[in-house]
């Protein structure tokens, strides 16, 4: 796992604002084994009228057309993703003006790239191809399978990824290898964020105890009932554990988690209680405070601004064995052997770190497959969530990645508080995001209006 830290290889950003693959859709489906894939099947195998409608130019690009048929399609992916997303969708009329301007940028930064002589050979293609099978946990075989149940051509699916590659590598050239993040710039972005008051950037965690007022509830019974918050209030700055007062007194449905509501944006807490602990610090109290509800007593247990990296973070040592798949072996014989020594492992045949020694073909290996100590985000996403699925001592089953087939132990966790250089690490990275992403979107403009593009008869979806 030499390139933990490199980004992983990501398809596309789904948005309406990006590339929408239909290969990508098997991926962001979560496909399992059990599972029915849910893809809009190609036209060859529907049979709806809204497929069989005759093919017609749309658009030309550089006098390079676009057809109503990638319109069509596209047009279905996208409408899928969003009802997969649970998100409102969109007037059709909206949503297919959006969907050819998609393919219109991809089309005139596709004739970029081959301008700039940039290209993709087969084994980058079907490097992708396993991506996406090891993501789904299928091997390249299986999902092939799965998507020629479908009715997806295989060569369609090659040619989306291949392009889908392309489009990643020439703004990669023209945008990527561009940007640069000075220590000015990260200055400014803390100063940013620590100084901004929005509620949209703050998240809170409160704890919170509440003494229900009855409906039509006397004076004197009110008078009690704030004394009695009011007495739970002084015992909480007092040094008394919340946990135990909320399960004592509160009467709000949070009471048996010790009072808290888990770290949350401001903006989706009572305004009461944002007003009332916005300027505390953490571990403060404030109240009591009076709704139509009751009184409510308050501690900030966890306060940040979004955007700002946490101090204190969750670690893990982990150690693996991994077998690259080749000509030699293949992914189900990697996967077979592993869950072998997983078996050895468990009856007390062989120790992780003898077999790690011997067979792990990872720069680990030396070391019994010990990773060290790694922070969120620096392994891939496939292995990083089975890796946190983990307890300590407890071995996973095989996993595959785009690296190839891996066993996992984890042998500890701890918390711990990241120095100020690692945190300007965790900074300069979000600023590379952001300037990247403008950057990106500045380049596109720039090649779009560079391009010749001529509106033919408008889609028929």
């Amino acid at each position: 796992m030499t390139d933990r830290l490199t980004a992983p290889f990501r398809l596309s950003t789904w948005l309406l604002c990006a590339p929408l693959l239909w290969a990508c859709a098997v991926q962001a489906q979560g496909l399992r084994p059990s599972g029915q894939l849910n893809l809009p099947r190609s036209t060859a195998a529907a049979s709806s009228p809204v497929q069989s409608t005759a093919d017609f130019i749309v658009a030309l690009v550089n006098s390079e057309p676009v057809t109503n048929n990638e319109v069509r399609q596209r047009l279905l992916r996208v409408e899928q993703q969003i009802a997969q997303q649970g998100s409102a969708m969109p007037a059709r009329e909206l949503l297919v003006r959006e969907v050819l301007e998609q393919i219109i940028n991809e089309r005139a930064q596709l004739q970029q790239a081959t301008e700039l002589g940039i290209t993709v050979d087969e084994a980058a293609v079907t490097q992708a191809e396993q991506s996406i099978a090891a993501q789904n946990q299928l091997t390249p075989e299986a999902l092939r399978r799965r998507i020629a149940a479908e009715g997806i051509d295989i060569n369609r699916l090659r040619n989306d990824l291949r392009n889908q590659i392309l489009l990643q590598r020439v703004r990669e050239r023209q945008v990527d290898s561009r940007v640069r993040v000075t220590d000015a710039d990260i200055d400014d972005f803390i100063r940013e964020q620590q100084g901004n008051n929005d509620l949209s950037n703050l998240e809170l965690n409160l704890a919170h105890v509440l003494v229900v007022v009855p409906e039509g509830a006397s004076a004197e019974r009110i008078q009690e009932l704030q004394a009695r918050a009011q007495g739970v209030a002084d015992r909480a700055r007092a040094g008394a554990e919340f946990a135990a007062l909320a399960r004592e007194f509160s009467e709000a449905p949070e009471r048996t988690n010790g009072g808290l509501f888990g770290l949350r944006p401001a903006t989706r807490l009572p305004t009461l209680f944002v007003e009332a602990t916005r300027s505390l610090g953490t571990g403060a109290v404030a109240g009591p405070l009076r709704s139509p509800a009751g009184f409510h007593v308050l501690k900030v247990i966890e306060k940040r601004q979004s955007g700002v990296p946490d101090t204190v973070v969750t670690q893990t040592r982990a150690r693996h064995i991994l077998l690259r798949t080749s000509a030699q072996l293949s992914q189900a014989d990697a996967v077979a052997r592993l869950a072998g020594y997983r078996q050895q492992i468990a009856s007390g045949q062989a120790n992780f770190e003898a077999l790690a020694r011997e067979h792990s073909q990872d720069g680990s290996a030396s070391q019994g497959g010990d990773l060290g100590w790694a922070g969120p985000g620096q392994f891939v996403p496939e292995f990083e969530q089975t890796m946190n699925a983990l307890r300590p001592g407890e071995v996973s089953a095989p996993l595959v990645s785009r690296f190839g087939v891996h066993l996992i132990r984890v042998d500890e966790r701890r918390q711990t508080t990241l120095s100020q250089r690692e945190q300007r690490d965790i900074v300069r990275g979000m600023v590379r995001e952001k300037k990247t992403e403008e950057a990106l979107q500045a380049w596109g403009q720039d090649v779009r209006s560079r391009a010749y593009v001529e509106y033919r008869d408008a889609p028929q979806p």
